[in-house]
């Protein structure tokens, strides 16, 4: 299944395209201690021994320097792991917790349909970003507490989605023929049913990554951040903590468009396979 995800995506110059782009920012993001050129936050002097705060871009800074001195190109390639870490890893969470949910209610029905879909409905009417914050102030800002919050508010779409998707394919003849030669429920869900809902279930990783991706950056931008982790959110941050976004736009214009154009990959990417599993999409 996972070679029919990107052999479609091959097929899609939109999608090969985000494929590509998407795979650049991992390498980037891998080979970070190679390819930057400095430590992220060490501090840099002239000749005179003052520091090079705010210096504009130049050869030995390609991307120029923040008000502490610090080379922002360095700091950009760092910030790029973080971003990719809570977004693989919470899209990964989000599907596990939303895909089992939505195949146990769409097969059993009854009561069992009901108790998860109103515990759905509950996290559906949690605010996405104030709960997050909340999260994170009372367990601490780290790595894991954000993809533990991400993860908590966000299966709850999938769930939706898959349990949709489990009700019309529970009702098909293979179902049927499976229950009649005694498989067990367990094994007419995940045997059975389950392969046929791989195709909608990758998307809404692809999806939930893209999301991810935006929130942790929303949340470094607001300062809930980690605040021993480097990330693109946390550079804009302090670029607009310092008051000096608007005299440095080498600042805040590189994370802010590395953001850009790592999220619309992740979309080109979800596009792509989504218009092959349903054609009616490409008349839009």
């Amino acid at each position: 299944m996972l070679r029919d995800f990107f052999r479609f995506i091959a097929r899609s110059k939109l999608g090969l395209f985000g494929l590509i782009i998407f795979a650049v920012c991992v390498l980037v993001a891998v080979f970070a201690p190679v390819l930057a050129p400095y430590e992220p936050m060490q501090k840099h002097y002239d000749a005179s021994g003052k520091l090079m705060k705010l210096n504009p871009p130049s050869h030995d800074h390609l991307l120029g320097t923040t008000l502490l001195g610090r080379d922002v190109f360095s700091q950009l390639i760092w910030g790029g792991r973080p971003a990719l870490m809570i977004g693989l890893l919470t899209a990964i969470g989000v599907v596990l917790i939303g895909v089992n949910i939505g195949l146990l209610a769409g097969y059993y029905g009854g009561w069992i349909d009901n108790l998860l879909m109103r515990i759905t409905d509950i996290f559906m009417g949690l605010p996405f970003l104030p709960f997050i914050i909340v999260v994170l102030s009372l367990t601490g800002r780290s790595l894991w507490t954000i993809i533990l919050a991400l993860v908590i508010i966000m299966w709850r779409s999938t769930a939706r989605v898959i349990r949709s998707q489990v009700l019309s394919v529970r009702e098909r003849s293979f179902v049927d023929a499976a229950r009649v030669s005694g498989a067990s429920s367990l094994k007419i869900i995940y045997v059975e049913i389950a392969p046929n809902i791989f195709p909608i279930a990758l998307v809404n990783v692809v999806f939930a990554l893209a999301w991810a991706i935006i929130t942790e950056a929303s949340i470094g931008f607001l300062g809930f951040g980690d605040p021993n982790v480097l990330s693109w959110g946390s550079i804009i941050y302090e670029a607009f903590a310092s008051e000096m976004s608007y005299k440095a736009w080498w600042w805040v214009i590189p994370p802010g468009a590395a953001i850009m154009i790592l999220v619309t990959a992740v979309y080109f990417i979800g596009r792509a396979y989504e218009e092959m599993i349903n054609p009616r999409l490409k008349r839009w």
